[in-house]
């Protein structure tokens, strides 16, 4: 038994829309808990086992997976049929990991950071800043459609969803990659379950 503990339109939403692009959804149970928000609504869901109540996790067989970029990894590879995964051994194995790696090291905190204003020379030494952020992908994206070449991975679905929630960064190279990512049906999929639970 596979189960995704989800939260409609949080970070838990790329994770349904990387189960639809597996074509998985038959093989792992949408469990759809609430969360405490930003703006102070929701709440705990006794029902979620992550320690610290959020999402998404996944419980494969009572084993917790955990952190958005471990459970992508975890899925692809669980299911490779999709092609979604590079496999050990392959030559760009070693860039996808680190495009993973670096989502949650380095984009996520900047963005965060941007979010809430906070600024610090000491931050940007250590995390970059937004406008690296844009300069790497901008340069991985020059002369391929995704970022590893022709082919959507994983990787491209963990790093533009940061972008599908607080909007492209106005860089053509990176909006048309945000666009090709969004227009996958995984995303068309994952925003339609949301807007059909998050009504529930």
């Amino acid at each position: 038994m596979i189960t995704l503990f989800h939260a409609p339109k949080s970070r838990s939403t790329r994770i349904v829309a990387l189960l639809k692009d597996l074509d998985a959804l038959d093989a792992v149970r949408i469990e759809v808990v609430t969360i405490p928000r930003m703006d102070g609504s929701g709440a705990r869901d006794a029902r979620n086992p992550h320690p610290e109540g959020k999402v998404p996790l996944l419980d494969h067989d009572g084993v917790l997976v955990r952190e958005s970029s471990a459970i992508i990894q975890y899925l692809a590879e669980l299911f490779p049929k999709a092609g979604l995964s590079i496999p050990a051994g392959h030559p760009q194995r070693g860039a996808y990991l680190g495009w993973l790696a670096w989502s949650a090291g380095v984009v996520e905190p900047v963005m965060t950071l941007d979010v809430i204003g906070l600024d610090h020379p000491a931050l940007a030494r250590t995390f970059r800043t937004s406008a690296d952020i844009k300069a790497r992908l901008a340069e991985a994206l020059q002369d391929r459609p995704f970022l590893l070449g022709d082919h959507f991975t994983a990787a491209d679905l963990l790093l533009h969803s940061p972008y599908a929630w607080f909007g492209k960064p106005g860089e053509p190279l990176i909006d048309a990659w945000v666009d090709r990512c969004m227009d996958r049906p995984g995303a068309r999929f994952a925003a339609e379950f949301d807007a059909r639970h998050a009504a529930a």
